[in-house]
């Protein structure tokens, strides 16, 4: 049955979509649509300009919550991402469209474990057949019970049976606030990912994408967009940030266009960053070079 106007839905694929339009889509992004997609072979299969083309909203995860606005009969869903605050879209999230296929039907369960790794896969058994592959860092999933055999089951929405996932791919949710550092460490381990507009996972990310899917990795939901991000923030004084603060980017009489995330202290007035990189399409730690000094409007601390 397809998601009802005005309920919610979760997401029911590894990564599902959100687009800004039904008719935004090109032929590049047919995997993407699939009912099963698959976000790997798409990223692979786009040149330099496909990358950061900007059909493409956002991305949301396995178990991710939508507010759904509007499902047509040609098999998309408008729905607002209730996970991904977007204060100037509105108080509720980012708003879009994704295939009706990816959602179904919201269930209350308490999702207390999150995924640890870049990719992991979900079987039927221990060590049996995959039933789900591609589920990324961040995902947050529902423990069904006790480990066995190195396998711990989850529930997966949209199935009646638990799946299991390799036990040490899966951590808890911390009851405590985690250190900028130890955030800082997990946008470390995509260093090399390749950049990719609307991207929020570990197949393709961009510069936004980069901080929210670190910061979600230990529960915390930041905005969705570099700007939103900023405002929601606190700054600090340049010179003293600290490795895992944010670094904000804009041009003279615009609003915020970049961040990255602080790698180093600074020193002599020199400064480093690890950022999903838009000039090199990929995700990269280095020194701020001339242009992004140019246009650096603040550090801040979340």
């Amino acid at each position: 049955m397809a998601p009802q106007p005005c309920r919610q839905a979760v997401v029911r694929v590894p990564v599902a979509t959100l687009w800004t339009a039904p008719d935004a889509v090109r032929p590049i992004d047919r995997p993407a649509l699939a009912d099963s997609p698959d976000i790997a072979a798409w990223i692979a299969g786009m040149d330099r300009e496909q990358q950061v083309d900007d059909c493409v909203l956002t991305q949301l995860l396995l178990g991710e919550r939508v507010r759904v606005t509007e499902t047509r009969t040609d098999g998309w869903t408008r729905v607002v991402a209730l996970g991904q605050p977007a204060a100037k879209h509105g108080a509720d999230g980012y708003p879009g469209w994704v295939r009706t296929a990816h959602l179904t039907a919201a269930e209350p369960v308490d999702a207390a474990l999150t995924v640890d790794v870049a990719h992991t896969t979900l079987r039927v058994t221990p060590g049996g057949a995959a039933a789900l592959s591609g589920v990324v860092l961040g995902t947050r999933l529902a423990s069904a019970g006790r480990p066995v055999d190195g396998g711990r089951p989850v529930r997966v929405p949209g199935r009646a049976d638990p799946l299991w996932a390799p036990e040490g791919d899966l951590v808890p949710l911390p009851a405590e606030r985690p250190e900028a550092k130890e955030v800082l460490a997990v946008a470390e381990r995509l260093r090399d990912l390749v950049y990719v507009w609307g991207g929020l996972s570990t197949d393709g990310i961009d510069c936004s994408g980069l901080v929210h899917l670190a910061w979600r990795r230990y529960g915390i939901s930041l905005p969705r967009d570099a700007d939103d991000q900023a405002d929601a923030t606190t700054p600090v004084a340049l010179d003293d940030e600290r490795p895992g603060d944010l670094y904000f980017f804009a041009r003279p009489g615009r609003r915020v266009h970049h961040v990255g995330i602080v790698s180093a202290e600074p020193h002599s007035g020199r400064r480093r960053m690890l950022h999903a990189c838009y000039l090199t399409r990929r995700v990269v730690e280095e020194e701020l070079p001339a242009d992004r000094v140019a246009t650096l409007v603040g550090a801040h601390r979340v």
